[in-house]
C-alpha cells in the first residue's frame, strides 16, 4: 500500500469514528434527559436537533467537504449542549500556513474531528469540554482532549475525571498523562485573568507517534473514556436542588469560559481562518453568562 492510498484509508477510518462516537454520546446523553427527576423534571426530555453544513473552499469556490450539527437546548438536565463533528479539506492561506506543521510546503489540508460542549442548567453539574481530531497536511497528526469545567468545583468529581484519564492514557503510554495534563493545564489557562478555565484533564496536539495504528487507537480511548466518565458525573449530581446564589455563580463562570474560547481557543482560530460553519464554531458559547 503507497502512502497516499494509506492516507486516505486513514482519513475514511478517522471520520467514520467521529461520527460512531457522535452518536453513541448523544445516545448517552439523552438517556440521561429521560432518567432525570430532579428540579426540571417536569420538562419533556431534551432531545438533539441535527443540521449539517457544506463548506466552500476560500479563494476558489470549490466544495470543501462539511459537517453535522447536533444541538439539544432547553433539556432538563442540559441547558445547552452541542456535539459536532466534521470533515474537511481545502487550501490554507498563505499567512495561516506559516502556523501549520507541514503547510509551508504545501498549502493544502484535510481535517475531521468531534467537538463537544456542554453547559448544564443545575450549577452544580460540571461543564465540560471535549474535542479529538484528525489533521492532514504534508504531515499528519491527532489532536484533542478533555477538560473539566465546574462553576462550583467539587474534589470528587475533579478526582474521578482525572483518574479515568491517567488510567486512559497509561493504557498505551504511562508519559502520557503527567505530560498531556500538564499541557492542559498550560494551554486552558486565562492569562488575562491569571486563572485556569477549569479543573484541566488532558491535552495533547501534533500526536504521531510513526505508529498510526497506535495514536489511532489512543484518540479512540479518549474518546470512550469521556463517554464512561462524564455521563457518571452528571447523574452523581443531576437530581440535586440548587440556589439562586449557585446559579449566578455559575452565569460568572461562564463569563470566563467565553472569554476563553473567543481570545484564546485554537480551535476557534482555525475554524474562523478556514472559512468553517460559524454557527458550529461558536457553539461553545453558553447560552447565559455575566460579567459582574
Amino acid at each position: 500500500m503507497t502512502d497516499t492510498l494509506a492516507i486516505a484509508e486513514y482519513k475514511e477510518k478517522a471520520a467514520k469514528w467521529f461520527e460512531k462516537l457522535r452518536n453513541e454520546i448523544c445516545d448517552s446523553f439523552e438517556a440521561i434527559e429521560c432518567d432525570n427527576k430532579g428540579p426540571l423534571s417536569s420538562r419533556a426530555p431534551g432531545k438533539f436537533e441535527r443540521k449539517s453544513w457544506q463548506r466552500e473552499n476560500q479563494g476558489d469556490g470549490h466544495e470543501g467537504g462539511g459537517g453535522t450539527m447536533s444541538i439539544m437546548r432547553g433539556g432538563r438536565v442540559f441547558e445547552k449542549v452541542g456535539v459536532n463533528i466534521s470533515t474537511v479539506h481545502g487550501t490554507f492561506t498563505e499567512e495561516f500556513a506559516k502556523n501549520i506543521p507541514g503547510a509551508s510546503e504545501d498549502p493544502r489540508f484535510f481535517a475531521t474531528g468531534i467537538s463537544l460542549v456542554a453547559h448544564m442548567n443545575s450549577p452544580r453539574v460540571p461543564a465540560v469540554h471535549m474535542n479529538t481530531r484528525f489533521i492532514v497536511t504534508t504531515k499528519n497528526w491527532f489532536g484533542g482532549g478533555a477538560d473539566l469545567n465546574a462553576p462550583l468545583p467539587n474534589t470528587e468529581d475533579t478526582t474521578a475525571f482525572h483518574k479515568a484519564f491517567n488510567e486512559c492514557c497509561d493504557r498505551h503510554d504511562p508519559e502520557y498523562y503527567p505530560k498531556f495534563k500538564k499541557w492542559c493545564d498550560e494551554y486552558f489557562y486565562i492569562k488575562h485573568r491569571n486563572r485556569a478555565r477549569g479543573e484541566g484533564g488532558i491535552f495533547y496536539d501534533q500526536l504521531n507517534t510513526g505508529d498510526w495504528e497506535a495514536d489511532f487507537a489512543f484518540t479512540q480511548d479518549v474518546g470512550k473514556t469521556f463517554n464512561e466518565v462524564y455521563p457518571a458525573l452528571i447523574r452523581e449530581h443531576m437530581n440535586e436542588e440548587w440556589t439562586d446564589a449557585e446559579r449566578e455563580k455559575q452565569l460568572e463562570y461562564r463569563g470566563y469560559y467565553a472569554e476563553f474560547n473567543l481570545v484564546y481557543d485554537r480551535g476557534t482560530t482555525f475554524g474562523l481562518k478556514t472559512g468553517g460553519n460559524v454557527d458550529a464554531i461558536l457553539m461553545s458559547l453558553p447560552p447565559e453568562a455575566k460579567w459582574p
